[in-house]
Parts: structure tokens; C-alpha cells; sequence
């Protein structure tokens, strides 16, 4: 117990034993003790002051807390739809016939676990993996075999080949924010020269909306906070980019991390903020090291800190909290939560974070893309940022385009720009059906195909999944339903029982023992979901699969076997053991036709 105390020791010191930091120091703890042990539990707690019950709340909640041992290599192979069509599935199964391992279950000798996460994403490079964090790309069964070699020989991360863990960013189309010549401090010695007030006016011009799909006005939030009561305000960067389909946070964080901290300072300046968070999702834990030391640089520069560019009273600085592998911490109420030390279930709204936020004070929270579009502001003004993209939707978005394209990565476009046209430009030979916004959003077909990247057509976050004509859309709808099923928090009942059913009703579909009532069922849960769910995950999480439905509706009518219902259960054949034990076989021993 001497020795986990004295591992502990510097890291709840490093969080000032603050309890609000309760996820950050099981992360850093498991770091160095691989998992969270009961006597690890115990000394967290003891030394804390918190109930051993509220550690487990958090290992039981976050899908990269482990309460049993995985091992020396923690590999997740990513289970999105697109990397499950570049032949993920029989790259896992390759691995763990290598190893002789089942999936989800430590090896005998304790050193290697194989498992499933949701998505990590690398869906421009895939099929991926993490292994203790670090993601491996550009998967085939030679790199496999060499990963499997590698562990069995015991070799150290630090050892592996450098290309493993190369990942690219893939800028296939840049405008004005990704093509743009950028000089560090530029945007904030802007945004002082203006002054608070000036800048918000600016935002106001520009009619920038916040880039996480729900496309809420930038300036009105700012507003909100800077004007609500409270002795404190914050800024948080909502770095938890976890909708399949969608990478373009993890390029912006790897190549253009100047503009996001220089947008979360411009944020400062206006509301009065003087801390700031970046959470960053679990998955991209990879990035905290070099983020970190652009935040050293950015400090030394005098564009985080005291008196930021000389301006007196305008103090600002940022650190950066890691995720733990929970989709719904996406929603800005849950990533609060977990931001606090709990876990990230979605808070009743109103009231909203702008005027009741983190530790209760006001906050703003906008994602990555959005606060770089922020320092375009502060460098060319409203007006002049409003003069591209469309009325409603100023100024250009970035998307994430992967699955059947000879050309996947990211893509940027003024608002406006047809899917036709992003299609030919990613290279997408005879694609049947494009899922926009993730698991999310919606699946379009070559119809709709016309349709407009904009708030008032088609809005998205940014992930466009591209499906060639040859898929099997069943398959897409399965993927996202156990998705759902996975990631729904439990907080309200309609989600989390809801989500489970459609994934069960989905498979039995897929299977071939559906019937009519089954899609019958699908639309009647599709409506108490949507209608009754506490936050967006449950109130979206059937979308894509009643597009699906109804735009591909024979894919799944070859599927039913008739019109009545059929049970999924085979109770007779269940009670197979239970007649062997017997020593009975007889047709009384069995069920009859009518049961």
C-alpha cells in the first residue's frame, strides 16, 4: 500500500487533491498502475475525502476506465462503419488467432488485451487501432503480424516502428481557413487592438455559427455569458470529437492548435474570462504532449497569461482535460460533468452554460472548428467573413469525407457547396447513398445528391461517410444502432432501453427472422425516442436508421420472413442441456407448436 501511496502522491498533488479533478487523476493513476485497482480505488478515495462509490461511478461509466486488469498492450480496434468496410472485423480476427486470445479477455500471461472502441478517429486512414492510446494506422495483416511480433517479444511502444503511428492529416481542399497564410499572435493582437466591445461586434457581423451542427449564433453566446452574474467566466473548447465519421477536430488540433487557443483567448477578451479548458477526447490523447507544449510557447509569447499583448487586465489562460471514451460528453452539459469529476450525463436545460456552467458559473463552450473561425474575424472583420458561404451560413466549413472514395480527408468549402460536387472532388465511383453527420444524421441518396452543405439545407458537424452503390446499407444500420446502444449514458429510460431494443430488432432483421412487425416496432420506438429522450444522443440516435429504412426499404424487406411477428428466442431449444441432464427426449419433454 506504501508503494501505490508514494506513485500517487505527485499526481493528486499535481491536481491540488481537488476532487473536480477526480477523472484526470484516475486517468494519470492508470497510466501508471495499468488499472484501477481496489487499493488504488481506496487510497484515491481516502486521500480525497470522496466516496469509494463515486470512483466507481466513473470507471463504470467511461469505456477507457478499466476496474480489471488489460494488460501491458491495451489494443482497441476502431468499430466504425468505414473501418469495418476496409476489412477491420478479419484484421481483429487475424489478431487474436495470432495471439490465442478471445476478444474482450486478458491473455493468460497478463500482457495483452484486444478489444473493440467506437471509433477512433483515424477514418481517413484506416482500418485503425490504439494500442495504450497511441493510434496505429493503415491496418493489413502484415502489419498485424508485426504488431503480434512485437508483443510477444515484450518490445516497448518506444521501440515500434516510427510509420505505425504516423498519422497524416489528408488537407485535400483548403480555403480560408486550412489554405490561409497564418502568423502566430496575429489574431489576438487584433482582437485587443479593438477592444472587448468591438470585437463582439464584429462576431455580430460576421453571423458566425457555431460549427457542431446545431449552428447556434457565436455572438449570442459570447454576449450571454459576458452579460449573466457570476464572479467567475470560463471558455471550454469542445475537443471531444466522437461522431463516427468526423476528424477534422484531430487536424485542426495536430496542425492548427495556434488558432484554437488564439479563439478560446478572443472568447476571453469579450466575456471576461480568465480560465479556460480544452477537453480533449480520449482517443486523441496522443496529441496532450505536443498541445501542451504549444501552450508553453504561446505563454512565453505573451499570448496566454498576464496582461495577454500588453493589454492590462486581460489575463487568460488554458489547460487541457482528457476524456475517457464516452460519445455523449460530445453534448456540451455532459462534457461540464465530466469536466467537474463525474460522469458525463447530459444536465436538465434550461438553464443553459452560457449563464450556468462549469462549477455553476457562466461558460461558454464551442468546438474546435468554431473558435478558429474566430480568429478569421478578429483578422478580416464581419463584414468581410460574411461576405463568403451563404446568408444564413457565412463563411466556409470543413469536412471529414471517408468510406468508398479514392481520396479521403478533409475538405473545405464556403458554405453552400453541393454533395454532387464534394463527391466528384473525394473521387466517389458510383456511390449509393452518403451519410451526412454521422451516426447522427442523415443517409441521402444519389437524389438527393443536389442537395447543399448549409444550415438551411443540409447542416452537419462535418462527417460525410460515402457508401458505394455494391454496400449493404443493413450492415451501415446495424453499426449505428449498437452504437447507440453502446454510448446512450443511462440516464432517462426511453435511450437506454430504446437504443438496446432497435440494436436487438436490427440484428434479427439482419439476420433473416424479422418480420413486418418488427419495422412497425422501429418506427413506433423511432418516435418515443425522439420525442421523449433527455438530450440529443437519444433523440438522433434513430435518424440515420429511418432514412435507411425508407430510402432502401427492399434491402430490408428481402430480410423479413413474413408478415407476422417471430420470435428471436428458441426456448425449446434452450431447454436442450436441461433435457440432456434429464435423460429425456421425449415429446412430452418438449415444447409444443402452440407455446
Amino acid at each position: 500500500m506504501a508503494s501505490i501511496a508514494s506513485s500517487l502522491d505527485p499526481i493528486l498533488a499535481g491536481y491540488g487533491h481537488d476532487p473536480t479533478a477526480l477523472l484526470q487523476i484516475l486517468r494519470d493513476a492508470q497510466e501508471v498502475f495499468d488499472w484501477i485497482s481496489p487499493e488504488v480505488r481506496a487510497a484515491i478515495a481516502g486521500t480525497l475525502g470522496v466516496p469509494t462509490a463515486r470512483i466507481d461511478s466513473l470507471t463504470q461509466f467511461y469505456a477507457h476506465l478499466y476496474d480489471t486488469p488489460r494488460g501491458r498492450y491495451r489494443i482497441l480496434f476502431s468499430d466504425n462503419i468505414t473501418d469495418r468496410m476496409a476489412g477491420s472485423v478479419a484484421l481483429m480476427d487475424h489478431m487474436l488467432t495470432r495471439l490465442k486470445l478471445e476478444r474482450g479477455k486478458l491473455s493468460a500471461d497478463g500482457v495483452v488485451s484486444v478489444d473493440f472502441t467506437s471509433c477512433t478517429g483515424m477514418c481517413d486512414q484506416g482500418p485503425a487501432l490504439l494500442v495504450n492510446n497511441r493510434p496505429v494506422t493503415r491496418l493489413t495483416p502484415r502489419r498485424i503480424d508485426e504488431i503480434c511480433d512485437l508483443i510477444r517479444a515484450l518490445t516497448p511502444l518506444d521501440e515500434w516502428p516510427a510509420d505505425f503511428f504516423m498519422v497524416q492529416d489528408h488537407i485535400r481542399r483548403a480555403d480560408m481557413l486550412l489554405g490561409a497564410a497564418y502568423r502566430r499572435g496575429d489574431a489576438t493582437r487584433a482582437a485587443v487592438a479593438r477592444g472587448a466591445q468591438a470585437m463582439l461586434d464584429e462576431m455580430k457581423r460576421s453571423n458566425l455559427r457555431g460549427r457542431g451542427g446545431a449552428g447556434f449564433t457565436t455572438a449570442v453566446k459570447w454576449e450571454t455569458c459576458r452579460d449573466a452574474p457570476g464572479e467567475e467566466r470560463f471558455i471550454i473548447c469542445n475537443a471531444d470529437e466522437g461522431e463516427p465519421g468526423t476528424f477534422k477536430d484531430r487536424v485542426l488540433l495536430q496542425s492548427f492548435s495556434e488558432r484554437v487557443f488564439e479563439g478560446m483567448a478572443i472568447a476571453a477578451l469579450v466575456t471576461g474570462a480568465r480560465r479556460g479548458f480544452l477537453y480533449l477526447r480520449g482517443e486523441y490523447s496522443y496529441l496532450r504532449a505536443p498541445l501542451e507544449a504549444k501552450l508553453a510557447e504561446m505563454r512565453r509569447e505573451n499570448l496566454l497569461g498576464e496582461k495577454i499583448c500588453g493589454a492590462e487586465g486581460f489575463d487568460f489562460d488554458i489547460a487541457i482535460h482528457l476524456g475517457a471514451g464516452a460519445y455523449v460528453c460530445g453534448e456540451e452539459t455532459a462534457l461540464i460533468e465530466s469536466l467537474e469529476g463525474k460522469p458525463g450525463k447530459p444536465r436538465i436545460r434550461p438553464p443553459f452554460p452560457a449563464t450556468h456552467g462549469y462549477l455553476g458559473f457562466p461558460t461558454v463552450v464551442n468546438n474546435v472548428e468554431t473558435l478558429c473561425k474566430a480568429t478569421e474575424v478578429a483578422l478580416i472583420g464581419g463584414a468581410s467573413y460574411a461576405g463568403q458561404g451563404t446568408k444564413q451560413s457565412t463563411g466556409t466549413k470543413i469536412l471529414s469525407v471517408s468510406g468508398d472514395c479514392e481520396r479521403p480527408g478533409l475538405y473545405e468549402y464556403p458554405f453552400g457547396v453541393s454533395i454532387a460536387q464534394v463527391l466528384e472532388d473525394c473521387g466517389a465511383q458510383n456511390p449509393g447513398a452518403v451519410q451526412v453527420g454521422g451516426a447522427a444524421g442523415n443517409c441521402l441518396t444519389p437524389a438527393e445528391f443536389g442537395r447543399r452543405i448549409a444550415f438551411e439545407d443540409q447542416p452537419t458537424a462535418g462527417a460525410l461517410m460515402v457508401f458505394g452503390s455494391q454496400r449493404d446499407m443493413i450492415e451501415a444500420a446495424r453499426n449505428f444502432a449498437r452504437f447507440f446502444a453502446h454510448e446512450s449514458c443511462g440516464f432517462c429510460t426511453p435511450c437506454r432501453v430504446g437504443t438496446s431494443l432497435v440494436a436487438d430488432m436490427v440484428d434479427k432483421i439482419a439476420a433473416g427472422r424479422g418480420a413486418l412487425y418488427e419495422t412497425m416496432d422501429l418506427q413506433r420506438l423511432h418516435d418515443i425516442l425522439r420525442r421523449s429522450s433527455h438530450c440529443g444522443l437519444g433523440q438522433t440516435a434513430m435518424l440515420a436508421l429511418g432514412d435507411m429504412m425508407q430510402k432502401f426499404r427492399p434491402a430490408f424487406e428481402r430480410r423479413l420472413t413474413s408478415r407476422d411477428f417471430e420470435p428471436g428466442f428458441d426456448l425449446d431449444a434452450a431447454l436442450a442441456r436441461a433435457r440432456e441432464l434429464a435423460g429425456r427426449d421425449d415429446a412430452a419433454a418438449h415444447l409444443g407448436a402452440d407455446i
